[in-house]
């Protein structure tokens, strides 16, 4: 894949966007409305996806290609989250610390990478796409809800039901029960599967663009550690990712596609898990709108190294 069909396609995405902020200020969408399609697009359209791209013959080499990018992933969250305590850990400021913390480590894989991979490279590239959500799932439902938890409420596995539940987990599993058995599913499930899944890549766009419509930044939200965070974010830990999947030889569309993964911008569950402590929501707000303008630059720069390298 080129530099050039990467940039391409990032600016369709945005392009799409532009659409989902176009039903905002039309008032098309209501705040419901947005739920609403992010509840579809996690419960049913995402696990269509993932079930989709799992109906492969099944080759040693490919399986083993997948364990290799779920090393690189588990060493990438490790070594971001010791990063992050060490860059934002003593802050003063709590609210800050732990938007800056969550927001530099956790990046919005599941709504704008999988997309952007399906796009670039189909089910070939969502198979290993798979393994990074499910690295996100795990570690954002223990180490990162746990930035916004009192101490004193409980251990991060006390969450072990939310990940275990998660629709994308759940679809993980099932497909690679169909990609170790080499299952087929029967004609029509399998058309209503890639039915159900091919509308994730615009309707997640526009989701995401409806909420950036609604986005109103000042220069006081937007905080001097926010702006590290962002970087971090968006360039040092996707360099790191890329580091950690060199080193254990991981190669290429397993490559771009995790890489493109970890290069994503904020999650915007920042923003949710701000708001479910009562905390101010704002900076979360601007630093995911930030990562996600910039990452329109970002993205394909941090792919231009990978293909140096």
């Amino acid at each position: 894949m080129s530099f050039g069909q990467l940039t391409n396609q990032i600016v369709i995405m945005f392009c799409l966007m532009l659409v989902g902020v176009l039903i905002n200020k039309l008032g098309f969408m209501k705040p419901q409305t947005s739920t609403d399609l992010t509840n579809i697009l996690l419960y049913f359209v995402s696990p269509c996806l993932i079930i989709g791209a799992f109906q492969q013959q099944y080759s040693p080499n490919r399986m083993k290609m997948l364990l290799l990018v779920a090393a690189g992933i588990g060493i990438f969250y490790i070594v971001s989250i010791l990063l992050a305590k060490l860059l934002f850990g003593r802050m003063a400021d709590a609210n800050l610390r732990r938007i800056a913390q969550y927001g530099s480590i956790y990046s919005n894989a599941g709504f704008m990478g999988v997309p952007l991979i399906s796009a670039l490279f189909g089910s070939n590239g969502v198979f290993f796409a798979v393994a990074f959500l499910a690295g996100f799932n795990i570690f954002s439902w223990t180490h990162g809800i746990s930035l916004f938890t009192p101490k004193k409420a409980g251990h991060p596995l006390d969450n072990l039901k939310e990940i275990v539940l998660n629709p994308n987990i759940i679809a993980i599993v099932v497909g690679l029960v169909i990609f170790m058995t080499s299952f087929k599913l029967p004609s029509i499930p399998n058309q209503i599967v890639h039915y159900v899944a091919s509308i994730n890549t615009p309707l997640s766009m526009i989701v995401i663009g409806n909420s950036l419509a609604d986005i109103k930044l000042t220069k006081q939200l937007v905080d001097k550690h926010l702006w590290l965070a962002l970087i971090a974010r968006n360039l040092l830990f996707p360099l790191a990712a890329i580091l950690a999947l060199h080193l254990l030889g991981v190669t290429g569309v397993a490559l771009y596609t995790t890489v493109i993964m970890a290069a994503c911008p904020v999650a915007g569950v920042v923003v949710l898990f701000t708001l479910k402590i009562h905390g101010d929501a704002s900076p979360a707000v601007a630093l995911m709108s930030l990562s996600t303008i910039l990452s329109l630059v970002t993205i394909p720069l941090v792919f231009a190294v990978t293909n140096f390298l």
